[in-house]
C-alpha cells in the first residue's frame, strides 16, 4: 500500500514530507516523489527505487541553486498498481499546466473510462497511471468553477473505487484538500501546522493529535485549523483523537504483529482485487473483464491448463486446479516449479500456462517460465509487484493487488491469488460455455460478497485465539478435507508450520487409513476443513476415527445444521457461500490459529527462522 503525506505551515516543508515519508517506507513502495508550493509554482520532484534517491536527486539540484523550498506539499511513496515504477508514473501527478497537483492511494475502477472522456476533452496523458485522472478531472471542473473545493468534491463524486487523496492547487495557496474512500487517511493537528498522512508514524514527531478520516469525508487543511467536511461538501465537527502507541505500535496501526495486521487487511485486499475486474450493471456483477488478458480463442479451445508455482503460492494453484475442472470442464495440471523445469515436461501448442508468483522474483518459478516460454507456452503471470521480473518476461500480466506483505508469511497475497485464479476459471467457463448464464450470475453475486464476508469472519477471532491457546503445545498437527478443502489443508498445514514451528502436516481426509492414522494419539492435533456439502457424512466418519484414538478435533465450516457439534471438540463456523469459494473463507481462522500459536510460543510471527519472503535463489 503507498504512503500519503502533506504538510502545511511555517516550516519548510521539504525535509518535513521526506521525513514524513521514511516513517511509512514499512509500508513497501517502488518510487517516491513531493510537490512543494514555492510561492509562485508547484514544483514536483521524483524518482525511481527508495526514498534516498529522492533525496539525492533534490540535494543535487539544491546544490546547483534550484532549492525545493516552500511551506505547503505533499508527498507520496507509490506501489505500483498501473504501470511500472518509474519517474513517469511516480507521484505526485498534476494537471497539464502543472497547477494542480495530487497524490492517491488506492484504484480507481473505472479510470480506463474516464481516461477516454478527458482524452476526448483534448487531456494528452504523460503516465500509464489511474492516478493522473485524478488530477485531470479535478482541473476540468476546476476550470468551470474557480474553486478547488468544488472542483474536488464534483471529481470524487465521479470516482469509482477507492481512494485517499491529497489535493494543492497554486491558486489556493493557503490549503491542501484531503478526501477519503476505503483507503486510509489521517489529519495531524499541530500548532501553525497541519499534516495529512497514510498513516500515524508520520506524523508522531510532529503531533500525537489527529482525525482519522471516516468513509467519504473531505478535510481542508489551513495553517491555523482543519476543517472537515462530507463528500456533500456538508460541514462536520469531530473530536481529535490523541494517540498514545509508541513509533512501532503506530507502523502497525496499533496491531501486535504485521501478520496480524495483513491478516484483518484482506477484506480490503480482496475488495481490491475483485471489484475492479467485475462488470456491473444496475449494481450487479454481469460478467468478468481482465484489461490485462485478450481471451481469443486460445482460452475457448484450450486442451489444458498448466500452473506452475512454490510453496504458497502453489497452494493456490491446486485450489485453482480444482475450480478451473469444476466451472470449465478444462483438464488442469498443477507443478511445484522446482519439479516442473527438471522433468522434461509435456507441452502443447494448446495449452494455457499460468505462474504464480507473489514476488514476481522466485527463482524456480522463473525458470519454469522460461522453460515453458522457449517451448512456445503462452504466458499468464500473477503476482503482486509491478514491474518485477515476472511480470516483465511473461506475456499477460494479472495484479493481486494485495499492497505489499511485510510478514514472510503469506496470508493476504495468497487470498487474492484465489480470487483473481477464480476470476479466470470462472471467464474461461462462460467463453466455453460451460456454465449457464443464471449460474454464471449467480457465481458472480457470491463471489463479489466475499470479501465482506471474510471482514465478517475476522469480527469473531476471539474463539480461535481460545483454541490456540489450549492447543499450542500439540506434537503433532494434521489439517484434513476432501475436495477443496484438501487443496485448502495444504496451506493451512503450511502456514502453521512456518509461523508456530510446530509439526503439521495435510492430507486428503479419504487417505487417513492408508498409513496417516498410525500417527494419532493424545498429543496430536486434528484440524478438519469441512466446507464441501456433499462430504459432511465421510469427513464426520474420519472425525470420529482420529477422536476414538486420542486426538483432539478442531473442524471449520459453513455447516449450519451442527453436523459436527456431536464429533469436534470444537467448530469455527464461517459464512455460507458456493464450495468452491470457501476456500478463501476457510483459510481465515486457519491463518489466525498460526499466528496466535506462534505467539504462544514465543515466536516472532513477522521473521520465522531461516525463511525469506521472496526465494530468489535455487
Amino acid at each position: 500500500m503507498c504512503g500519503i503525506v502533506g504538510y502545511i505551515g511555517y516550516k519548510d516543508a521539504t525535509p518535513v514530507l521526506i521525513n514524513a515519508l521514511s516513517k511509512l517506507e514499512y509500508r513497501g513502495y517502488d518510487s517516491a516523489g513531493i510537490a512543494v508550493f514555492n510561492g509562485e509554482d508547484i514544483l514536483v520532484r521524483k524518482a525511481k527505487g527508495a526514498l534516498k534517491a529522492l533525496e539525492k536527486k533534490i540535494a543535487d539540484e539544491t546544490i546547483k541553486g534550484n532549492a525545493i523550498n516552500g511551506t505547503m506539499g505533499i508527498g507520496h511513496t507509490r506501489w505500483a498498481t498501473h504501470g511500472e515504477p518509474n519517474d513517469v508514473n511516480a507521484h505526485p501527478h498534476t494537471n497539464i499546466s502543472g497547477t494542480i497537483a495530487i497524490v492517491h492511494n488506492g484504484i480507481i475502477e473505472n479510470y480506463a473510462k474516464l481516461k477516454e472522456w478527458l482524452q476526448s476533452q483534448g487531456v494528452v496523458f504523460r503516465s500509464q497511471t489511474d492516478t493522473e485522472v485524478i488530477a485531470h478531472l479535478v482541473n476540468y471542473y476546476y476550470d468551470q468553477s474557480g474553486d478547488i473545493m468544488e472542483a474536488v468534491l464534483n471529481s470524487i463524486h465521479r470516482l469509482e473505487g477507492s481512494y485517499a487523496l491529497g489535493v494543492m492547487c497554486k491558486d489556493f495557496p493557503d490549503r491542501i484538500i484531503a478526501a477519503r474512500k476505503e483507503s486510509p487517511l489521517i489529519i495531524g493537528l499541530g500548532e501553525n501546522e497541519n499534516f495529512i498522512a497514510s498513516d500515524v508514524p508520520a506524523v508522531l514527531e510532529y503531533t500525537r493529535e489527529v482525525y482519522f478520516l471516516d468513509q467519504n469525508q473531505v478535510a481542508v487543511l489551513y495553517t491555523d485549523h482543519v476543517d472537515l467536511f462530507t463528500d456533500e461538501g456538508e460541514k462536520i465537527i469531530a473530536k481529535p483523537y490523541h494517540v498514545e502507541w509508541d513509533m512501532s505500535s503506530a507502523e502497525k496501526c496499533g496491531y501486535a504483529h504485521f501478520m496480524l495486521k495483513e491478516i484483518y487487511e484482506q477484506p480490503k485486499a480482496l475488495n481490491d482485487t475483485i471489484r475492479p475486474r467485475l462488470v456491473l450493471q444496475n449494481e450487479k456483477p454481469v460478467d468478468i473483464k481482465f484489461d490485462e488478458v485478450e481471451f481469443g480463442d486460445a482460452w475457448k479451445n484450450a486442451g489444458r491448463v498448466i500452473i506452475t508455482a512454490c510453496g504458497t503460492a502453489y497452494h493456490a494453484g491446486v485450489v485453482a486446479r480444482y475450480a478451473f475442472e469444476k466451472f470449465a470442464r478444462v483438464p488442469v495440471v498443477v507443478d511445484v516449479a522446482s519439479e516442473f523445469r527438471y522433468r522434461n515436461p509435456i507441452l502443447n501448442k494448446d495449452d494455457i500456462f499460468i505462474v504464480i508468483s507473489q514476488s514476481g522474483e522466485t527463482a524456480d518459478t522463473l525458470a519454469a517460465m522460461r522453460l515453458a516460454k522457449k517451448a512456445g507456452a503462452h504466458i499468464i503471470a500473477i503476482t503482486n509487484c509491478v514491474g518485477s521480473t515476472v511480470s516483465r518476461e511473461a506475456d499477460d500480466v494479472i495484479y493481486t493487488w494485495a499492497g505489499p506483505e511485510i510478514a514472510v508469511a503469506s496470508t493476504k497475497a495468497y487470498t487474492t491469488q484465489l480470487a483473481c485464479l477464480y476470476l479466470l476459471a470462472l471467464k474461461m467457463a462462460n467463453i466455453r460455455g460451460k456454465i449457464s448464464s443464471d449460474e454464471y450470475l449467480k457465481l458472480l453475486g457470491q463471489l463479489e460478497k466475499v470479501p465482506s464476508q471474510v471482514d465478517e469472519i475476522l469480527k469473531d477471532m476471539e474463539s480461535v485465539q481460545k483454541f490456540a491457546a489450549g492447543h499450542f503445545n500439540k506434537n503433532k498437527v494434521f489439517f484434513i478435507g476432501r475436495l477443496f478443502d484438501s487443496a485448502t489443508s495444504l496451506e493451512c498445514a503450511l502456514k502453521l508450520k512456518e509461523v508456530s514451528y510446530m509439526h503439521s502436516e495435510a492430507f486428503a481426509a479419504g487417505e487417513l487409513k492408508h498409513g496417516p492414522i498410525a500417527l494419532i494419539d493424545k498429543q496430536t492435533l486434528v484440524v478438519a476443513i469441512a466446507t464441501q456439502s456433499e462430504l459432511y457424512d465421510k469427513l464426520s466418519s474420519n472425525i470420529v476415527e482420529v477422536k476414538t484414538r486420542g486426538a483432539s478435533t478442531l473442524v471449520i465450516s459453513q455447516d449450519k445444521k451442527d453436523s459436527f457439534k456431536e464429533v469436534a471438540d470444537q467448530v469455527i463456523s464461517i459464512p455460507e457461500t458456493d464450495d468452491a469459494f470457501e476456500p478463501i473463507l476457510s483459510i481465515i481462522p486457519a491463518q489466525s490459529f498460526a499466528y496466535y500459536c506462534a505467539v504462544q510460543r514465543g515466536n516472532d510471527p513477522d521473521k520465522p527462522r531461516n525463511l525469506a519472503k521472496s526465494v530468489t535463489v535455487e
